[in-house]
């Protein structure tokens, strides 16, 4: 099942909380911390079910938050998006503009300085694996990026009146094309099994080299993210509006 974790308050603020939506347990354990409430799924309707309920608790804004592939093929594995928009399922979905400007000030000295791009992130229903279908779908809608979560968190926010942000990190380049080992063990609750990616590796061994690839590629995502969730606390952008 979805993880759903109950904040506690803003010290001294007693402000609602922040819903940060993720596809995976791993950016969830990220995104947890004091006046932020974390749902999670890799299936869509269990995202859909524990993000309703979570905001029907109350909430000051959402956070698409994690991972993404990369379609702009000029980003390396670690960059940061904060987006302007998502492109998807459900149209073009704006975020908060004076949000996202206090993310990306948040972000635009230190570490992530260099790795910081903003504009259009693409949103899909089914994992988008190939160089080509990257290709195709830079070209076709210009987004810097891509993932399966924030057009969920995107329309659950418009549904509601609240405010609506993205917070991504690349995971897979552009220019890589992931293998089918690297997708084989995640499970509908964002959880990732071993079993599978080890039969799958047993029946095509050729791709533990690729799989090494993805690897590292992940460890230098999941550095920006826990940097970027850092560098929102220290600055005092989680809220929507300044505190």
């Amino acid at each position: 099942m979805p993880l759903s974790t109950t904040p506690s308050a803003e010290a001294g603020g007693g402000s609602l909380p922040v819903i940060f939506v993720t596809g995976m347990a791993f950016e969830a354990r990220i995104a947890r911390g004091q006046g932020v409430e974390v749902v999670y799924a890799a299936r869509a309707d269990l995202l859909e079910r524990a993000l309703s309920a979570a905001v029907a608790r109350g909430c000051s804004g959402i956070v698409s938050f994690g991972t993404a592939g990369g379609l702009a093929p000029d980003l390396e594995p670690g960059a940061l998006i904060v987006a302007e928009a998502v492109e998807g399922p459900f149209g073009r979905l704006p975020t908060d503009r004076p949000w996202a400007d206090r993310l990306a000030a948040a972000f635009a000295s230190g570490p992530l300085a260099a790795r910081l791009r903003r504009g259009l992130v693409a949103a899909v229903t089914a994992p988008l694996v190939s160089a080509d279908d990257k290709r195709v779908l830079h070209r076709s809608s210009g987004a810097l990026a891509v993932d399966m979560e924030s057009h969920i968190a995107g329309a659950t926010a418009a549904a509601h009146g609240v405010p609506f942000a993205v917070c991504r990190a690349i995971v897979d380049p552009a220019w890589r094309t992931l293998p089918s080992a690297a997708t084989a063990g995640l499970r509908d609750d964002g959880s990732t099994a071993l079993a599978p990616i080890l039969r799958e590796l047993m029946r095509q061994p050729s791709q533990i080299g690729a799989l090494i690839q993805v690897a590292a590629d992940a460890r230098a995502a999941r550095t920006s993210l826990v940097q970027a969730r850092r560098a929102m606390a220290v600055a005092g952008a989680l809220l929507p509006t300044a505190s």
